[in-house]
Protein backbone atom coordinates (compact mmCIF):
# COMPACT_ATOMS: atom_id res chain seq x y z
CA UNK A 1 0.00 0.00 0.00
CA UNK A 2 1.22 3.85 -0.69
CA UNK A 3 1.82 6.23 2.10
CA UNK A 4 0.88 9.31 2.23
CA UNK A 5 2.46 11.92 0.19
CA UNK A 6 2.52 15.82 0.27
CA UNK A 7 1.50 17.26 -2.38
CA UNK A 8 4.75 18.70 -4.07
CA UNK A 9 6.15 15.01 -4.03
CA UNK A 10 3.03 13.84 -5.38
CA UNK A 11 3.15 15.84 -8.36
CA UNK A 12 6.88 15.07 -8.95
CA UNK A 13 5.98 10.96 -8.56
CA UNK A 14 2.89 11.06 -10.93
CA UNK A 15 4.90 12.92 -13.71
CA UNK A 16 7.93 10.38 -13.29
CA UNK A 17 6.10 6.91 -13.37
CA UNK A 18 5.73 6.37 -17.11
CA UNK A 19 9.25 4.75 -17.75
CA UNK A 20 9.95 3.14 -20.88
CA UNK A 21 9.09 -0.55 -21.78
CA UNK A 22 7.71 -2.45 -24.92
CA UNK A 23 5.60 -0.25 -27.09
CA UNK A 24 5.33 2.47 -24.35
CA UNK A 25 6.74 5.64 -24.82
CA UNK A 26 8.69 7.71 -22.10
CA UNK A 27 6.72 11.01 -20.85
CA UNK A 28 8.80 13.99 -19.57
CA UNK A 29 8.12 14.71 -15.96
CA UNK A 30 6.37 18.34 -15.30
CA UNK A 31 8.55 20.05 -12.41
CA UNK A 32 5.76 20.50 -9.68
CA UNK A 33 7.22 24.17 -9.45
CA UNK A 34 5.38 25.11 -12.79
CA UNK A 35 2.06 24.05 -11.24
CA UNK A 36 -0.16 27.24 -10.28
CA UNK A 37 -3.21 27.85 -8.27
CA UNK A 38 -6.26 26.44 -9.29
CA UNK A 39 -8.08 29.53 -8.90
CA UNK A 40 -5.01 31.06 -10.52
CA UNK A 41 -5.51 28.34 -13.04
CA UNK A 42 -9.62 29.21 -13.84
CA UNK A 43 -8.74 32.63 -14.46
CA UNK A 44 -6.65 31.66 -17.40
CA UNK A 45 -9.33 29.31 -18.35
CA UNK A 46 -11.54 32.49 -18.14
CA UNK A 47 -9.56 35.44 -19.94
CA UNK A 48 -9.57 32.51 -22.95
CA UNK A 49 -13.38 31.98 -22.81
CA UNK A 50 -13.97 35.73 -23.04
CA UNK A 51 -11.65 36.24 -25.94
CA UNK A 52 -13.54 33.85 -28.09
CA UNK A 53 -16.99 35.41 -26.44
CA UNK A 54 -14.92 38.59 -28.13
CA UNK A 55 -14.52 37.42 -31.45
CA UNK A 56 -18.02 36.40 -31.80
CA UNK A 57 -20.76 38.82 -33.09
CA UNK A 58 -24.32 38.44 -31.36
CA UNK A 59 -25.76 35.85 -33.49
CA UNK A 60 -22.23 33.52 -32.40
CA UNK A 61 -22.76 34.56 -29.12
CA UNK A 62 -26.21 33.22 -28.58
CA UNK A 63 -25.45 30.12 -30.02
CA UNK A 64 -22.55 29.53 -27.78
CA UNK A 65 -24.56 30.74 -24.28
CA UNK A 66 -26.95 28.86 -22.43
CA UNK A 67 -28.19 29.44 -18.64
CA UNK A 68 -26.29 27.51 -16.47
CA UNK A 69 -29.36 25.30 -15.01
CA UNK A 70 -30.39 24.47 -18.56
CA UNK A 71 -30.14 20.50 -17.70
CA UNK A 72 -31.16 19.54 -20.69
CA UNK A 73 -28.12 21.09 -22.72
CA UNK A 74 -25.74 20.03 -19.83
CA UNK A 75 -26.64 16.44 -20.41
CA UNK A 76 -26.73 16.85 -24.26
CA UNK A 77 -23.35 15.18 -25.24
CA UNK A 78 -22.86 11.36 -26.73
CA UNK A 79 -20.73 9.81 -28.61
CA UNK A 80 -22.78 9.36 -31.87
CA UNK A 81 -22.39 12.04 -35.12
CA UNK A 82 -24.61 14.40 -36.40
CA UNK A 83 -27.65 13.76 -37.24
CA UNK A 84 -27.60 10.89 -35.26
CA UNK A 85 -27.07 13.03 -32.39
CA UNK A 86 -28.40 16.55 -32.25
CA UNK A 87 -26.10 18.95 -30.78
CA UNK A 88 -26.41 22.34 -29.63
CA UNK A 89 -23.82 25.13 -30.06
CA UNK A 90 -20.82 26.92 -32.03
CA UNK A 91 -20.16 24.91 -34.58
CA UNK A 92 -16.66 24.99 -35.25
CA UNK A 93 -16.81 24.68 -38.82
CA UNK A 94 -19.17 27.87 -38.81
CA UNK A 95 -16.04 30.00 -37.43
CA UNK A 96 -13.31 32.04 -39.40
CA UNK A 97 -9.80 31.36 -38.78
CA UNK A 98 -9.51 33.65 -36.11
CA UNK A 99 -12.29 32.25 -33.80
CA UNK A 100 -11.52 28.68 -34.42
CA UNK A 101 -8.16 29.28 -32.85
CA UNK A 102 -9.37 31.48 -30.20
CA UNK A 103 -11.61 28.33 -29.49
CA UNK A 104 -8.68 26.10 -30.07
CA UNK A 105 -6.52 28.38 -27.83
CA UNK A 106 -9.21 27.50 -24.78
CA UNK A 107 -8.76 24.19 -24.65
CA UNK A 108 -5.40 24.33 -24.69
CA UNK A 109 -5.52 26.67 -21.59
CA UNK A 110 -8.09 24.36 -19.78
CA UNK A 111 -6.05 21.44 -20.59
CA UNK A 112 -2.98 19.91 -19.89
CA UNK A 113 -0.22 19.06 -22.64
CA UNK A 114 -1.05 15.44 -22.48
CA UNK A 115 -5.07 16.36 -22.55
CA UNK A 116 -4.74 18.75 -25.26
CA UNK A 117 -2.76 16.23 -27.42
CA UNK A 118 -5.37 13.58 -26.86
CA UNK A 119 -8.58 15.84 -27.85
CA UNK A 120 -6.59 17.01 -31.07
CA UNK A 121 -5.65 13.23 -31.91
CA UNK A 122 -9.02 12.45 -31.63
CA UNK A 123 -10.61 15.04 -33.65
CA UNK A 124 -8.03 14.65 -36.29
CA UNK A 125 -9.13 10.79 -36.36
CA UNK A 126 -12.31 12.17 -37.18
CA UNK A 127 -11.05 13.57 -39.87
CA UNK A 128 -9.37 10.53 -41.42
CA UNK A 129 -12.58 8.97 -40.79
CA UNK A 130 -14.44 10.97 -42.86
CA UNK A 131 -12.06 11.08 -45.51
CA UNK A 132 -12.14 7.03 -45.71
CA UNK A 133 -15.73 7.09 -46.02
CA UNK A 134 -16.78 9.77 -47.68
CA UNK A 135 -18.17 11.62 -44.10
CA UNK A 136 -21.05 9.36 -44.64
CA UNK A 137 -19.72 6.62 -41.93
CA UNK A 138 -17.79 4.02 -42.51
CA UNK A 139 -17.70 2.14 -45.86
CA UNK A 140 -19.41 5.26 -47.04
CA UNK A 141 -23.15 4.22 -46.49
CA UNK A 142 -25.06 5.45 -43.71
CA UNK A 143 -28.73 6.39 -42.32
CA UNK A 144 -30.25 8.90 -45.77
CA UNK A 145 -29.07 11.86 -45.25
CA UNK A 146 -25.47 11.04 -44.09
CA UNK A 147 -23.70 10.71 -41.24
CA UNK A 148 -21.06 14.17 -40.65
CA UNK A 149 -17.56 13.78 -39.74
CA UNK A 150 -14.79 15.58 -39.40
CA UNK A 151 -13.21 18.33 -37.86
CA UNK A 152 -15.53 20.74 -38.18
CA UNK A 153 -18.35 19.24 -36.32
CA UNK A 154 -17.76 20.14 -33.25
CA UNK A 155 -19.17 22.39 -30.88
CA UNK A 156 -18.63 24.37 -27.74
CA UNK A 157 -20.65 25.66 -25.42
CA UNK A 158 -21.00 27.31 -21.96
CA UNK A 159 -23.36 27.01 -19.54
CA UNK A 160 -23.09 30.38 -17.36
CA UNK A 161 -21.42 33.26 -18.25
CA UNK A 162 -17.21 32.69 -17.69
CA UNK A 163 -16.70 33.98 -14.22
CA UNK A 164 -13.88 33.37 -11.86
CA UNK A 165 -16.22 33.03 -8.86
CA UNK A 166 -20.04 31.97 -9.81
CA UNK A 167 -19.87 28.34 -11.39
CA UNK A 168 -20.28 27.83 -14.67
CA UNK A 169 -19.00 25.51 -17.32
CA UNK A 170 -17.08 24.42 -20.41
CA UNK A 171 -18.98 21.72 -23.06
CA UNK A 172 -17.12 20.81 -26.53
CA UNK A 173 -17.24 18.27 -28.37
CA UNK A 174 -18.36 16.02 -31.22
CA UNK A 175 -18.07 12.58 -32.78
CA UNK A 176 -16.24 10.29 -30.02
CA UNK A 177 -15.65 13.31 -27.94
CA UNK A 178 -17.37 15.08 -25.06
CA UNK A 179 -15.50 17.15 -22.63
CA UNK A 180 -17.89 18.70 -19.79
CA UNK A 181 -15.46 21.00 -17.35
CA UNK A 182 -17.19 22.60 -14.16
CA UNK A 183 -15.46 25.50 -13.02
CA UNK A 184 -16.45 27.77 -9.79
CA UNK A 185 -13.40 29.74 -8.60
CA UNK A 186 -10.68 27.19 -7.22
CA UNK A 187 -13.08 24.02 -7.37
CA UNK A 188 -13.20 22.29 -10.73
CA UNK A 189 -14.94 18.69 -12.09
CA UNK A 190 -14.12 17.58 -15.45
CA UNK A 191 -16.65 14.50 -15.38
CA UNK A 192 -18.59 13.28 -16.56
CA UNK A 193 -16.06 13.30 -20.12
CA UNK A 194 -15.95 11.21 -23.16
CA UNK A 195 -12.67 10.48 -24.96
CA UNK A 196 -13.01 7.90 -27.13
CA UNK A 197 -11.47 7.17 -30.98
CA UNK A 198 -12.13 5.83 -34.22
CA UNK A 199 -9.99 4.60 -35.83
CA UNK A 200 -7.60 4.19 -32.64
CA UNK A 201 -5.03 3.91 -34.91
CA UNK A 202 -3.74 5.87 -38.02
CA UNK A 203 -1.21 7.77 -39.49
CA UNK A 204 -0.50 11.51 -39.98
CA UNK A 205 2.32 13.52 -41.28
CA UNK A 206 4.50 9.84 -41.22
CA UNK A 207 3.76 9.24 -37.72
CA UNK A 208 0.96 6.99 -35.82
CA UNK A 209 -1.07 8.34 -34.12
CA UNK A 210 -2.51 6.61 -31.18
CA UNK A 211 -5.19 8.74 -28.98
CA UNK A 212 -6.00 6.10 -26.44
CA UNK A 213 -2.49 4.25 -26.63
CA UNK A 214 -0.68 4.96 -23.81
CA UNK A 215 -3.58 3.72 -21.45
CA UNK A 216 -4.71 0.78 -23.30
CA UNK A 217 -0.52 -0.26 -23.24
CA UNK A 218 -0.42 0.42 -19.51
CA UNK A 219 -3.54 -1.69 -19.13
CA UNK A 220 -1.85 -4.56 -20.67
CA UNK A 221 1.37 -4.36 -19.01
CA UNK A 222 -0.62 -4.23 -15.52
CA UNK A 223 -3.13 -7.25 -16.35
CA UNK A 224 -0.49 -9.45 -17.73
CA UNK A 225 1.96 -8.45 -14.43
CA UNK A 226 -0.62 -9.96 -12.22
CA UNK A 227 0.05 -13.42 -10.67
CA UNK A 228 -2.23 -16.05 -10.25
CA UNK A 229 -3.83 -14.86 -7.26
CA UNK A 230 -4.59 -11.30 -8.29
CA UNK A 231 -5.84 -12.10 -11.94
CA UNK A 232 -8.75 -14.59 -10.49
CA UNK A 233 -10.13 -11.42 -8.97
CA UNK A 234 -9.17 -9.33 -11.81
CA UNK A 235 -10.48 -10.82 -14.66
CA UNK A 236 -14.54 -10.92 -14.64
CA UNK A 237 -16.19 -14.08 -15.39
CA UNK A 238 -18.57 -12.66 -18.04
CA UNK A 239 -18.21 -10.48 -21.22
CA UNK A 240 -18.73 -6.49 -20.82
CA UNK A 241 -18.73 -5.09 -24.23
CA UNK A 242 -19.46 -1.37 -23.81
CA UNK A 243 -19.84 0.97 -21.68
CA UNK A 244 -21.85 0.37 -18.49
CA UNK A 245 -21.82 3.95 -17.04
CA UNK A 246 -21.66 5.75 -20.81
CA UNK A 247 -23.76 8.70 -22.31
CA UNK A 248 -27.43 8.76 -21.07
CA UNK A 249 -26.57 7.00 -17.20
CA UNK A 250 -25.96 9.86 -15.17
CA UNK A 251 -26.70 8.71 -11.74
CA UNK A 252 -26.72 5.82 -12.05
CA UNK A 253 -23.93 3.39 -9.72
CA UNK A 254 -22.52 0.36 -10.19
CA UNK A 255 -21.26 -2.16 -7.62
CA UNK A 256 -17.05 -2.19 -7.53
CA UNK A 257 -15.99 -5.16 -9.25
CA UNK A 258 -12.10 -6.93 -9.72
CA UNK A 259 -8.89 -6.77 -7.80
CA UNK A 260 -8.57 -4.33 -4.61
CA UNK A 261 -5.24 -1.89 -5.27
CA UNK A 262 -4.36 -2.68 -1.86
CA UNK A 263 -3.50 -6.48 -3.22
CA UNK A 264 -1.46 -4.77 -5.79
CA UNK A 265 2.22 -4.64 -5.31
CA UNK A 266 3.62 -0.61 -5.11
CA UNK A 267 4.82 -0.88 -8.75
CA UNK A 268 1.55 -2.38 -9.72
CA UNK A 269 -0.05 0.47 -8.24
CA UNK A 270 2.29 2.98 -9.72
CA UNK A 271 1.11 1.24 -12.95
CA UNK A 272 -2.43 1.66 -11.87
CA UNK A 273 -1.92 5.38 -10.79
CA UNK A 274 -0.58 6.21 -14.52
CA UNK A 275 -3.57 4.69 -16.04
CA UNK A 276 -5.63 6.96 -13.75
CA UNK A 277 -3.71 9.98 -14.87
CA UNK A 278 -4.71 9.52 -18.65
CA UNK A 279 -8.06 10.66 -17.69
CA UNK A 280 -7.94 12.83 -14.44
CA UNK A 281 -5.06 14.32 -16.02
CA UNK A 282 -6.74 15.64 -19.06
CA UNK A 283 -7.15 19.56 -17.71
CA UNK A 284 -4.29 21.83 -16.98
CA UNK A 285 -2.12 21.06 -14.21
CA UNK A 286 -3.49 23.07 -11.39
CA UNK A 287 -6.81 21.50 -11.43
CA UNK A 288 -5.68 17.43 -12.33
CA UNK A 289 -3.06 17.73 -9.31
CA UNK A 290 -5.42 17.96 -6.29
CA UNK A 291 -7.81 15.31 -8.23
CA UNK A 292 -5.17 13.19 -8.70
CA UNK A 293 -4.09 13.64 -4.98
CA UNK A 294 -7.57 12.35 -4.36
CA UNK A 295 -7.50 9.33 -5.96
CA UNK A 296 -4.63 8.30 -5.00
CA UNK A 297 -5.41 8.76 -0.94
CA UNK A 298 -7.95 6.53 -1.77
CA UNK A 299 -6.45 4.01 -4.12
CA UNK A 300 -6.45 1.09 -1.08
CA UNK A 301 -10.60 1.39 -2.26
CA UNK A 302 -9.74 1.37 -5.94
CA UNK A 303 -10.47 -1.86 -8.17
CA UNK A 304 -8.98 -3.00 -11.60
CA UNK A 305 -11.36 -5.06 -13.70
CA UNK A 306 -10.38 -6.94 -16.71
CA UNK A 307 -12.82 -8.44 -19.24
CA UNK A 308 -11.71 -10.54 -22.55
CA UNK A 309 -8.30 -11.55 -23.88
CA UNK A 310 -5.41 -10.83 -21.95
CA UNK A 311 -2.81 -10.74 -25.05
CA UNK A 312 -2.10 -7.38 -26.11
CA UNK A 313 -3.90 -6.39 -29.27
CA UNK A 314 -7.07 -8.19 -28.29
CA UNK A 315 -10.14 -6.65 -27.60
CA UNK A 316 -10.86 -6.54 -24.30
CA UNK A 317 -12.64 -3.90 -22.05
CA UNK A 318 -11.12 -2.56 -18.38
CA UNK A 319 -12.45 -0.58 -15.49
CA UNK A 320 -10.64 1.37 -12.89
CA UNK A 321 -13.62 2.45 -10.17
CA UNK A 322 -12.93 4.10 -6.60
CA UNK A 323 -15.23 6.37 -4.31
CA UNK A 324 -14.80 9.44 -6.69
CA UNK A 325 -14.04 7.38 -9.54
CA UNK A 326 -15.23 5.67 -12.78
CA UNK A 327 -12.98 4.58 -15.99
CA UNK A 328 -14.78 2.38 -18.38
CA UNK A 329 -12.44 1.39 -22.01
CA UNK A 330 -14.67 -0.40 -23.95
CA UNK A 331 -13.30 -1.46 -27.66
CA UNK A 332 -16.69 -1.31 -29.68
CA UNK A 333 -15.80 -5.52 -31.32
CA UNK A 334 -12.90 -4.28 -32.76
CA UNK A 335 -9.19 -2.62 -31.59
CA UNK A 336 -9.77 0.32 -34.05
CA UNK A 337 -13.25 1.52 -32.80
CA UNK A 338 -12.97 2.60 -29.26
CA UNK A 339 -15.10 3.86 -26.33
CA UNK A 340 -14.29 5.40 -23.18
CA UNK A 341 -15.57 6.93 -19.90
CA UNK A 342 -14.35 9.20 -17.21
CA UNK A 343 -16.77 9.61 -14.22
CA UNK A 344 -16.92 10.63 -10.92
CA UNK A 345 -19.99 9.65 -8.93
CA UNK A 346 -19.74 11.81 -5.99
CA UNK A 347 -18.97 15.18 -8.25
CA UNK A 348 -20.48 14.82 -12.03
CA UNK A 349 -20.88 18.34 -13.38
CA UNK A 350 -19.47 19.87 -10.03
CA UNK A 351 -22.27 18.55 -8.29
CA UNK A 352 -19.80 19.29 -4.52
CA UNK A 353 -19.86 22.93 -5.19
CA UNK A 354 -22.30 24.22 -7.51
CA UNK A 355 -25.08 23.93 -5.01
Amino acid sequence: MLGPMNRPALLVALGSLLTVSAGVVARVSTPAAVVSDPAAATASIVSTAKAVLSSLDDAGRAKVQFAFDDDTQRRRWSNFPTPMFQRRGLRIGDLTATQRAAVMKLLETALSADGYRKITEIMRGDEVLKSTSGGRGPGGGGPPGGLSFGEDEYYLAFLGAPSTTAPWMLQFGGHHLALNLTLSGAHASATPSLPCAQPATYTFEGREIRPLGRELDRAFELVNGLDAAQRSSAILSYRVADLVLGPGHDGKTIEPEGLRASSLSQAQQAILLDIIREWAGITTDAISAPRLEDIRASLPQTYFAWSGPTTPGSVAYFRVQGPTLVIEYAPQRTVDHVHTIYRDPTNDYGAKFVK
